[in-house]
């Protein structure tokens, strides 16, 4: 174990450049007295390691120290070819750079960990698209990248989630892929960072200017942060049906797998076997939508307002196909 954390240390320090005894004591999860004896084995190993003191103090290599240890144990190996999603490394155009790359670790890692990478890479497959859901088009996205690369400015006209178009002129800080929705966030000249989704651009152009991309600015932060903003401040509306006993299988195929444990759990209503479920919709028309094609496989008892929506749609219906 100690190993692991020397050699973590090690590159750590390599890859950082200075780093605090605190820093580092957070990063490897033990105590800075720790680190500072991990430092002194370092040393006492021929490693040119060593810490100055003051504010802007810290724990280093001699800038001349590089080394070619990789470092790697079994579980890092598999993690490295665990996590590649070719989907979305596509849409980037970087599937054949990280093919090459793979090959490339292969080759370097030592004979014992090459069996372990083929191991997982014979036994895991990320697919990040959901089911019946068609590719959004994104022809902008690679342009949204080099903006990003290249902290280049872009000019966009944007069609909004409710229809409006506006012209942005972005400061583009990174790209997100929600499954397989991309986004990017970005400041208007500078400004608070905002989420867009790349599908719905319309028009861009790089401006040939480039902008000074936040010291401070983290994206894995702002993303969730902006994320669980975003789920709060949509409308909730419970629903409750009368499920029959036979419906399972269609409401897990429109609302995933995860209902069945909530129809088990459901107390029955009476001896036909039918139960009470509830249900969360961000709205009475989405819920309108996606229970009326259940048909008779449910029943809305709650709320009455979505009961008379649904009469009023299937009349509709009714009427269009007599």
């Amino acid at each position: 174990m100690r190993a692991d954390r020397l050699i973590s240390l090690l590159m750590l320090l390599q890859t950082n450049g200075r780093m605090t005894a605190e820093d580092l004591a957070e990063r490897l999860e033990v105590s800075p007295r720790t680190i500072y004896r991990d430092l002194d084995a370092l040393s006492g190993s021929g490693v040119p390691v060593y810490a100055e003191r003051g504010p802007n103090g810290g724990c280093m290599l001699m800038e001349s120290y590089r080394t070619n240890l990789t470092g790697l144990n079994e579980k890092e190996v598999q993690a490295l070819f665990m996590f590649t999603v070719p989907g979305l490394l596509a849409d980037l155009g970087a599937d054949k750079a990280s093919e090459a790359a793979m090959l490339k670790l292969m080759a370097s890692l030592p004979a014992p960990f090459q069996k372990d990478a083929t191991f997982v890479q014979q036994r895991l497959h990320l697919d990040p698209t959901a089911w019946f859901q068609p590719e959004e088009d994104v022809p902008f996205l690679g342009l949204v990248q080099t903006a990003v690369w290249e902290n280049k400015r872009l000019r966009m006209d944007y069609r909004r989630g409710d229809g409006q178009w506006v012209k942005r002129l972005i400061d583009p800080y990174g790209l997100v892929a929600k499954a397989s929705v991309w986004y990017f966030v970005g400041g208007v000249h500078g400004g608070r960072p905002q989420a867009y989704r790349v599908s719905r651009i319309m028009q861009a152009e790089l401006t040939g200017s480039t902008f000074a991309r936040p010291e401070e600015f983290d994206l894995a932060s702002y993303w969730q942060a902006w994320r669980d903003d975003f789920e709060a401040r949509q409308e909730r509306h419970v629903v409750t049906l009368r499920v029959p006993p036979t419906s399972g299988p269609l409401l897990a195929l429109v609302f995933g797998e995860g209902i069945v444990a909530q129809l088990m759990a459901a107390p029955e209503e009476h001896a036909a076997g039918h139960v009470r479920l509830s249900l969360t919709f961000d709205s009475l028309e989405t819920a309108c939508r996606q229970l009326l094609g259940l048909g008779t496989a449910v029943e809305v008892l709650e709320p009455l307002l979505l009961r008379e929506l649904m009469q009023q749609q299937a009349r509709i219906a009714l009427d269009l196909y007599s």
